[in-house]
């Protein structure tokens, strides 16, 4: 018996959705019928991205995101849901890093990767779930799913990015205890942990020299590309995958079985 995932009547938020990750999450979302709602603060590049999604026959919209910001969390997911709907998926995706060895690590660093990367998360998911609870208790069988973008740096120490390791490790922390807390009103809560992923931001690194030998060292000697993590995500967003909740699910091409 085959299973068909379908996402049409579907409203998907997803924050740092102006490139890399974030941009072809919203376009694997929009291709599998989900109405995407694109978040981040960059909004020329999400009226692009927009553009892109509506030449294809999907259906997007665009939001300004700040998730530095409580007051721009709380405006973007009010404005998402008069502009599409009820969000019965967030991804959340936003995410920065910095590259320096820990001893070097100033206050303004520490607070550029955690106010993101956790605190942001953190709190976009919150803001979310209190509409995703409160129709929940008019509706006990509605289904949400949350996914948080973690990284294999949350589960593994790399090297020169402490900081950016200790905010994902606490992303896959942050996980389970909404999993566990928010299981109960039908609200899935899974986390994705990608390898190195090959975007417009490293595909230079990943071209020199050091990143070379960085590949080299990979199992299959190879990064990942964008839409290799399209099955994952379309699988942690469907309603037929109720089971799933406080996973934490590595995208790695083997990398963290070394």
């Amino acid at each position: 018996m085959g299973i068909e995932v379908n996402f049409e009547g579907k409203i998907a938020l997803i924050t740092g959705a102006s490139s890399g990750l974030g941009a072809r999450f919203a376009k694997a979302l929009a291709g599998a019928g989900a109405q995407v709602v694109l978040a981040s603060r960059r909004t020329d590049r999400l009226k692009e991205l927009r553009a892109e999604i509506e030449a294809d026959g999907g259906a997007a919209h665009v939001v300004s995101l700040d998730v530095t910001d409580m007051a721009s969390i709380k405006s973007a997911i009010a404005h998402a849901e008069t502009e599409a709907g009820p969000i019965d998926i967030l991804v959340n995706n936003s995410g920065v890093s910095t590259t320096q060895r820990l001893v070097d690590v100033t206050e303004e660093d520490y607070s550029y990767v955690m106010d993101t990367n956790l605190r942001g998360a953190f709190f976009v998911a919150q803001q979310a779930a209190k509409r995703m609870i409160a129709r929940a208790k008019g509706d006990p069988k509605k289904q949400h799913r949350i996914i948080n973008i973690a990284s294999v740096a949350g589960l593994r120490v790399l090297p020169q990015i402490g900081v950016y390791c200790m905010s994902k490790a606490g992303v896959v922390q942050m996980t389970k205890a909404m999993a566990v807390e928010w299981g109960k009103y039908g609200i899935n809560v899974n986390a994705i942990c990608p390898g190195y992923i090959t975007t417009e931001i490293n595909e230079e690194y990943f071209a020199s020299e050091q990143g070379k030998k960085l590949i080299d060292m990979l199992p299959r000697k190879r990064p990942g590309k964008p839409e290799d993590l399209d099955g994952l995500l379309l699988l942690l967003a469907a309603e037929e995958t109720h089971f799933i909740n406080g996973a934490i699910i590595t995208a790695d091409d083997g990398m963290t079985a070394q």
